[in-house]
């Protein structure tokens, strides 16, 4: 195979192939977590598939199987074991290709203690919902109550993946303390940052399922606090999305500054921006409870100034992006204001993808303002217009993202060549997915404007002038999931390509890792300091949820009784 067969080529760099490569070990590691994330796709892009055609009216269910079982399914199936599975292991690749070039046998150990207590959670909870005993639309919400099979499950999937998140930790103290007095490689630096976040948000979502809803579920203790409940959910739940958008930050920030030839903007501004996510990602849950009683309106309207605080470090990574670009564009000869757009390499699928879904992230942030607000949440709570928001989000700048990742990530692991006629297919496909992304997400915040619920069924509502506005916003809703499942279909037939069938390399391809611009400052000592910024988080989060938590506690109702709807 060529050179010139490959689609780094695309961009005119002439460094598609490296000398470094994988131990077996570590490529067979990642690769496990890479492929079973592509098993969760696949199951529930089927369930996201049926569940908006059936709520468009298009198709009847049998009997077997309901609507808010597939919202359950497509939910777990993909905002959470898919994400976890890939980032997990797309940290894993990026720490052993910066941090001496592989990962210790300690990392190695924990992550595929890691791995098997993921996929062990993964099939239980699959199974439960499957047979219609878990149907509680994901969110774990009390006091709708799944198999305790369910809650175990989803536990284990937590719990397993902080040990990969442990193994991470270990690579990264192994380089510290062999390199003293350097700063981290910025790859290695965001993937602690991102693991830190995780590990103190889950932390309260595992505790909410161990010690409420596993005991109440088997029946061992009769009654669940529910705003406690929820307020622990929430705590892990705001959080939960960052844990999604950092690891596709870190490709904005290191590995795409290398596919366009460009150099990274600064070495200083990325860490700020990781540690300002670290402090204010989770002391923000209770912009999620703006209506629900039991909690202070000073508590909520503290969380709601937190929470527009995380604006300032996604604007700051706008920021360093385009410049990153701007450099590449005019470095490659690019003139005038807005030449050097032109000189970027938008022909290139792990570029093209990545930079459509940062397009979709305007609007999705500004989305997340409004649901964020005191006032304009009234309007828009648990109507599509949240919908709309997580599907752009989660579902477009994410999964682009990771789709980016993927195209040169699985040749790196496999050998195999990520061709010119899969490239112009990865190119169709994100075409796709902002086409049928536009149809669905969008229209969802239109019709939620109107007062179309989420999380409800097909129904005419008895036919109800108002209900009766929301069918043909439905069908258009429907007609873009449809497009999206044909755009799931292209990307994991790439991927089944590039994991089996794609010709093999005669060279080792590279992973992109790019390099800081010359002229940036050498970050300071204390972004470093990890123990200083854990402290600080943990602080704001004391000052944000301890009297809450303490009041929720001591004037507890009776609580709630099970129930089961389906």
């Amino acid at each position: 195979m060529s050179t010139n067969d490959t689609i780094a080529e695309t961009g005119g760099r002439n460094n598609a192939f490296t000398d470094f490569r994988f131990e077996k070990k570590d490529s067979n590691l990642i690769l496990a977590h890479i492929g079973f994330s592509f098993f969760a796709v696949f199951l529930g892009a089927i369930a996201g598939l049926l569940q908006v055609t059936q709520r468009s009216g298009w198709i009847q269910l049998p009997n077997w199987l309901n609507y808010y079982q597939l919202l359950t399914a497509h939910g777990v199936l993909l905002a959470l074991v898919f994400t976890t599975f890939f980032i997990i292991g797309y940290l894993y690749s990026g720490v052993a290709r910066t941090l001496d070039g592989k990962l210790t046998p300690a990392a190695r150990i924990l992550g595929w203690i890691g791995f098997y207590l993921m996929a062990v959670g993964t099939v239980m909870a699959t199974i439960t919902i499957l047979t219609n005993d878990s149907t509680v639309l994901y969110t774990f919400y009390a006091p709708m109550k799944a198999s305790p099979w369910f809650y175990i499950g989803t536990a284990l999937l937590i719990v397993g993946s902080w040990f990969g998140a442990f193994g991470i930790f270990a690579t990264y103290i192994r380089w510290r303390k062999n390199h003293k007095n350097q700063s981290s490689p910025l790859f290695a630096y965001m993937a602690v940052a991102t693991l830190i976040l995780w590990l103190h948000a889950s932390l309260f979502v595992a505790i909410e399922v161990v010690f409420q809803l596993i005991p109440w579920s088997f029946g061992i203790v009769d009654r669940v606090n529910v705003s406690l409940s929820r307020t622990l959910f929430w705590y892990f739940g705001h959080a939960l999305v960052y844990f999604w958008l950092l690891p596709a930050y870190i490709y904005w920030y290191v590995n795409i500054p290398q596919v366009v030839g460009g150099k990274i903007f600064s070495n200083s501004l990325p860490r700020l921006t990781f540690i300002l996510f670290i402090l204010f990602s989770v002391p923000v849950g209770f912009h999620h409870q703006l209506n629900e009683p039991g909690i202070g309106s000073f508590w909520k309207f503290l969380q709601v100034i937190l929470t527009m605080m995380v604006v300032i470090p996604s604007l700051m990574t706008a920021f360093a992006i385009l410049a990153t670009f701007e450099l590449a564009g005019r470095s490659r000869g690019g003139k005038g204001l807005f030449g050097w757009v032109k000189k970027l390499p938008w022909k290139d699928a792990r570029f093209f993808t990545a930079v459509m879904g940062m397009i979709i992230f305007i609007p999705a942030g500004a989305g997340g303002i409004i649901n964020a607000s005191y006032q304009l949440n009234q309007m828009v709570h648990n109507t599509w217009f949240v919908t709309g928001h997580f599907h752009l989000t989660i579902a477009s700048t994410v999964l682009l993202t990771f789709f980016a990742i993927s195209y040169w990530l699985i040749p790196v692991l496999t050998g195999r060549v990520f061709t010119k006629q899969l490239n112009r297919l990865a190119i169709v496909q994100a075409v796709l997915w902002a086409i049928g992304m536009f149809l669905m997400a969008v229209i969802m915040h239109i019709v939620g404007l109107l007062g179309a619920p989420r999380r409800t069924s097909y129904s005419t509502y008895g036919g109800h002038e108002l209900a009766v506005t929301w069918l043909s916003y439905n069908q258009v809703i429907a007609l873009g999931g449809v497009i999206l499942f044909v755009a799931i279909v292209l990307v994991l037939y790439i991927w089944f390509n590039l994991l089996f069938l794609a010709p093999k390399s005669e060279k080792t391809i590279e992973y992109p890792i790019g390099v800081v611009n010359e002229q940036a400052e050498h970050p300071p000592r204390i972004l470093e300091r990890w123990s200083f910024w854990i402290g600080v988080s943990i602080a704001l989060s004391v000052i944000a949820y301890a009297i809450p938590i303490y009041q929720l506690i001591m004037h507890a109702p009776p609580g709630s009784l099970p129930y089961r709807t389906w």
